[in-house]
């Protein structure tokens, strides 16, 4: 898998009051994609993994195109991929003033970081190269695009792969909360989170 992760770091996990929201999009056609299904996947992995209040993250199903175009501009690879991370740095995007900060009325007063929702960022999925990729990795499409799910949210979450030990912690990461809330059970037989070797090495 290979995604983009600017400004990746570990993120704030607890927002201000209220309940985490994901929201999905199915901006593709190639693939049937049961957004309910995901979002309630995507939730129970925040709640896993510790994080609550007012927290919000996007999850975002599109075509081959719109992934190659983004894949270019934040990894400089001109092809397709499966998964994209973008972290977002919540305490910084809320306090960057927005067009209206030097024309702020004197009495209105400043809003309250806490009280807005904590924006942890984007994970964008191609389900067409999930397609593509499933009989040799999770093993069938349902199994991958919801590995690419879990992948996803925990680059989010701050866990990478640039190293051994850490490529270690995620892949385990990932199989416990699939097993937990995926299959709710044990793998099933065949499952894989590594690509064949013969692969070009930029999906791990």
């Amino acid at each position: 898998m290979a995604e983009s992760r600017p400004g990746l770091s570990k993120s704030r996990k607890i927002g201000g009051d209220g309940e985490p929201e994901i929201f999905c999009a199915d901006e593709q056609s190639d693939v049937s994609i049961d957004l309910p299904r995901w979002q309630t996947l995507a939730l129970a992995v925040l709640a896993a993994e510790g994080v609550r209040g007012a927290v919000e993250m996007t999850i975002v199903f599109v075509d081959e195109q719109s992934i190659r175009e983004l894949n270019q501009q934040y990894m400089d690879q001109d092809k397709p991929t499966d998964v994209l991370a973008f972290p977002i740095d919540a305490i910084d995007a809320t306090q960057t003033p927005g067009p209206g900060a030097l024309t702020r009325s004197p009495d209105r007063d400043a809003p309250d970081i806490a009280e807005l929702p904590l924006l942890l960022g984007d994970v964008v999925i191609c389900p067409s190269v999930a397609q593509a990729q499933c009989a040799t990795h999770a093993g069938t499409i349902d199994d991958e695009v919801a590995l690419l799910v879990v992948h996803g949210m925990l680059h989010i979450l701050g866990l990478d792969h640039d190293s051994a030990e850490a490529t270690t912690k995620m892949r385990q990461r990932e199989l416990a909360l699939l097993e937990a809330h995926h299959w709710r059970g044990p793998a099933p037989v065949g499952f894989r989170q590594e690509h064949p070797a013969e692969d070009s090495g930029e999906k791990i």
